[in-house]
């Protein structure tokens, strides 16, 4: 019985983890159409904003929260 070289393990390798990779990102995909992300505004994450600003940035006025594109 002839030993594996360090290319076929290598090729191994790399296929089975991109299979793993591939399997995960699936289930991922599932999971966030099953379980979709609210879009309501949080009152306590507006607060969070609003005081870390005033604490680094005094006297500042927070007028809109949204993310950047």
């Amino acid at each position: 019985m002839e030993t594996p070289d360090l290319i076929t393990i290598c090729l191994t390798s790399f296929v089975a983890v991109l299979l793993l990779l591939s399997f995960l990102a699936i289930i991922m995909r599932v999971i966030i159409l099953v379980f979709p992300a609210k879009e309501d505004d949080d009152s306590a994450v507006v607060a969070a904003i609003t005081s870390t600003y005033n604490v680094h940035y005094p006297g500042t006025k927070i007028i809109k929260i949204g993310e950047q594109k």
